[in-house]
């Protein structure tokens, strides 16, 4: 079971690592939901991207006698990105095994941190099968981008930061795939502000975990494409995330890609913030469910700045 004092103990190990991100006010969604809301930034992590809090997580929890053999990663961005970069950084080699038609731009920023790509399969469920095959053939360490509790106690470093920066919150808005991010998150925050509502945002056209947790059971579901592409795919069938999610979170809020496009568009015209889908998505359940948080404080997670320039085309009309 992964505690607050974990989560705690991980955010010291990682400090020397990871970019302590700024909490910045929102006037504009303030004054829209006569609320005081924040965005917490981390969109500014390194690698872009709050994949990086888990990664280093685990990656320095592999003994050193044991960094001379390679890690392995499955992603179609974010996460492999961020494991190839904590993998350098600890002189570590990294493998990313990503499905046929990941973004031309992701890959590349894979091979910039220093990853080496391999291509299997034509989605994540996939890759990630074949990179824990890889590592049962040849040793290693195959980094999970959620089902590892090391990785959920990265992510859930945000919320000693948070707690650090408000001396109060009411409620947390986070955008949710594999339930990494929120598990580690919500487990923190509950603890430290024992009233604090979690509110999970998913696209519909990828929207797993929520049908999971109304199910009681991970299902094996397909998903459309949606501009949250950092949220969208299946979930592991033995996911520990399944039961912290049922745990921790108190609110799901769904989105159209209309609307996950106008909260793309208020994080990037309204605040001036680089921000991907998955980040347009948290602010755009604030904007659906705001009625319920009238006079409350508010944090919204901007978990990402990798958005494509393809995206950004769409979006900015």
């Amino acid at each position: 079971m992964i505690t607050a004092a974990d989560i705690k103990i991980t955010h010291e190990k990682i400090a020397p690592y990871i970019n302590y991100t700024p909490v910045q006010h929102s006037p504009y969604l303030s004054q829209l939901a006569d609320a005081d809301v924040y965005l917490k930034l981390d969109c500014i992590q390194k690698t872009g991207s709050f994949k990086f809090r888990g990664a280093m997580s685990k990656l320095i929890s592999i003994p050193e006698s044991e960094r001379k053999s390679n890690a392995y990663a499955a992603s179609t961005g974010n996460h492999g990105a961020a494991v190839s970069l904590g993998a350098s950084i600890l002189g570590m080699k990294c493998n990313v095994i990503v499905p046929e038609g990941t973004s031309p731009a992701k890959l590349e920023m894979i091979k910039m941190y220093g990853g080496t790509i391999e291509f299997y399969g034509t989605d994540c469920l996939e890759a990630e099968a074949h990179a824990q095959k890889l590592v049962l053939e040849n040793g290693g360490t195959y980094v999970s981008p959620y089902n590892d509790e090391a990785v959920i106690r990265g992510q859930g470093t945000m919320g000693v930061e948070l707690s650090e920066s408000l001396t109060n919150i009411d409620a947390v808005f986070v955008a949710v795939g594999g339930g990494g991010m929120i598990g580690g998150l919500g487990t923190y925050l509950k603890t430290v502000f024992t009233n604090i509502e979690i509110v999970a945002a998913s696209p519909k056209n990828s929207c797993v975990m929520y049908e999971s947790l109304q199910a009681g059971k991970v299902l094996d579901l397909p998903s459309e494409p949606t501009l949250s592409d950092g949220t969208a795919g299946g979930v592991e069938e033995d996911s520990i995330t399944f039961p912290i999610c049922q745990d921790v979170i108190d609110r799901f809020v769904l989105l159209t890609e209309d609307e996950i496009a106008e909260g793309l568009k208020v994080g990037l015209l309204k605040h001036h913030i680089m921000m991907e889908g998955a980040a347009g998505t948290a602010i755009a359940a604030f904007m659906k469910a705001k009625e319920h948080f009238k006079g409350q404080r508010v944090v919204i997670v901007i978990c990402g700045a990798n958005i494509s320039q393809d995206v950004l085309k769409q979006i900015i009309v």
